[in-house]
């Protein structure tokens, strides 16, 4: 049952670690590689390690650097060291955030103050269609107008449509470094030559490539310049607690000079608690997490970061090699760093050869996590040193699963499947996000009325199935818009 009350008396600590590591019985089995996205996993041992360095600043508190003097100088050499990574001078600074969203959000709120100092009221930024949804957040928290340009046939940003997106209310240009759905890197260049004839700045998103590219670059990998080399980069995100392999709750925000992240700070005087000031969006920073993040840095160094990135790139190549293998499936673009995504032969066609979806839910059935992605539909790889003793057996369940499919091809119109399917097909947007709005509503409910049900297979996580009608009923009204539409 669902807890609703405090117990009147509390168990013993036994009890309650007891129950508390139960719960865990239903979740994705990431130390075993069965999970591509979200962990970032460098070995028990490591894990181990972080923990105690966790542990030794479990109470503290960044709020306030002058009574966590080690907190400050901790935070100040992630930075740094994070900065030299990115190849960031001497003038390069920044702040720690709890993850690459809330780095995006302060570049972005950074650099709409800075043009608010410039008399601009109503702030736009130009990104590609393929860019981090941090950013479509950002824009939302802050008043910020999205222009996203689309992208070219290799999923990088269309050069030519940012140039035509400019206007005079635009505060930032946007690339990725990796891109996140299909792993290729953004123009960097390109976009650094723009930004520079423009006046403007460049915020290059390195949150999943941040602490694997430098190292890929190490390995003899050919990857075109990407970070403060390129001198119109005024701002970079690079996230710790992924390839840097710290705990959850670290990543980087750097700019170029203080420039620039003097417009990020918030201040405040005429509190009556006192003046208040702060770097970042959180007023409290744990400091487990900077301890943590410092630990997971100075511990691994650069042997240890080029040893896993050595084994993610084993993992990577062996993955690409096989999928393309596959009969009925390929790999999106040219991925660059450590993504992968793979969809149908012919997804660009009226008629592709196996329906991506279905193939999806065959692996889930294998026991996989499985990340689905749309336009076009496809299937996301965040590969890890983690997932290298499993890369065979992954490429078997996939070889099986295309070929089920293949033999049944009416798998497709059925179960999770054919829900992906439709959601990737509806035309109303908004009205999917009605039936979405309705889940978000029934999950953060004062009395959620459901429990877990590990036996079901639908497009929603078990705890939430009971409320996939909602997102049907949405499909269903939005297709039915559509035929009135096609009547008139």
């Amino acid at each position: 049952m669902i807890k609703q009350r405090l117990p009147e008396t509390p168990p013993s600590f036994e009890e309650n670690l007891t129950e508390l590591a139960s719960y865990k019985e239903q979740d994705a089995d990431w130390k075993g590689g069965k999970v591509w996205s979200l962990v970032y996993h460098p070995g028990d041992d490591f894990s181990d390690f972080l923990k105690k360095a966790h542990q030794l600043y479990f109470s503290e508190n960044a709020l306030n650097p002058m009574a966590f003097k080690s907190l400050r100088r901790m935070e100040a050499e992630v930075v740094r060291m994070t900065a030299s990574m990115l190849n960031g001078g001497p003038d390069a600074t920044g702040t720690m955030t709890t993850g690459g969203t809330e780095s995006i959000l302060m570049a972005v709120k950074a650099y709409r103050e800075r043009a608010k100092k410039k008399g601009i009221t109503k702030p736009e930024m130009v990104l590609p269609e393929s860019a981090h949804v941090a950013f479509d957040k950002a824009a939302h928290y802050f008043g910020v107008k999205m222009r996203k340009a689309p992208l070219d046939k290799d999923f990088r940003v269309d050069m030519s449509a940012v140039r035509k997106l400019i206007n005079r209310n635009t505060i930032m240009l946007v690339g990725s470094a990796p891109q996140y759905p299909q792993g290729v890197i953004d123009p960097i260049g390109a976009l650094s030559d723009l930004a520079i004839e423009k006046g403007l700045p460049l915020h290059v998103d390195a949150c999943i490539g941040g602490f694997v590219l430098p190292w890929l670059e190490r390995l003899g990998r050919k990857v075109e310049p990407w970070d403060f080399r390129v001198p119109g980069v005024t701002s970079m995100s690079a996230d710790v607690h992924k390839y840097g392999f710290a705990p959850k709750g670290a990543s980087v925000v750097v700019y170029r000079s203080m420039d620039y992240l003097k417009h990020q700070f918030f201040i405040t005087t005429d509190w009556s608690g006192g003046v208040y000031a702060s770097a970042t969006m959180p007023g409290t920073k744990p400091g487990g997490a900077i301890s943590a993040a410092w630990a997971a840095m100075v511990g691994m160094g650069e042997a240890g970061y080029l040893a896993h990135a050595a084994k993610t790139m084993e993992a990577f190549d062996r993955l690409v090699a096989g999928i393309r293998a596959i009969p009925g499936i390929t790999v999106l673009g040219s991925p660059e760093s450590s993504l992968i995504a793979w969809t149908s032969e012919g997804y660009d066609t009226d008629k592709p050869s196996v329906d991506v979806y279905a193939v999806a839910e065959q692996l889930t059935a294998r026991g996989w996590s499985i990340d689905r992605q749309q336009y076009p539909a496809s299937v996301h790889l965040t590969v890890t040193s983690n997932h290298l003793p499993v890369v065979d057996l992954y490429l078997a369940d996939l070889r099986a699963s295309v070929e089920h499919v293949l033999a049944h091809p009416e798998e497709a119109v059925v179960g999770a499947a054919a829900m992906y399917g439709l959601m990737a097909k509806v035309p109303v947007r908004a009205l999917v996000k009605q039936g979405v709005e309705k889940v978000m509503e029934a999950l953060y409910a004062a009395d959620p009325a459901f429990e877990p049900n590990p036996e079901d297979n639908h497009i929603l996580p078990p705890r939430f199935r009971e409320y996939e009608p909602m997102v049907v009923r949405a499909i269903d009204t939005a297709y039915a818009f559509r035929q009135r539409l096609r009547r008139r």
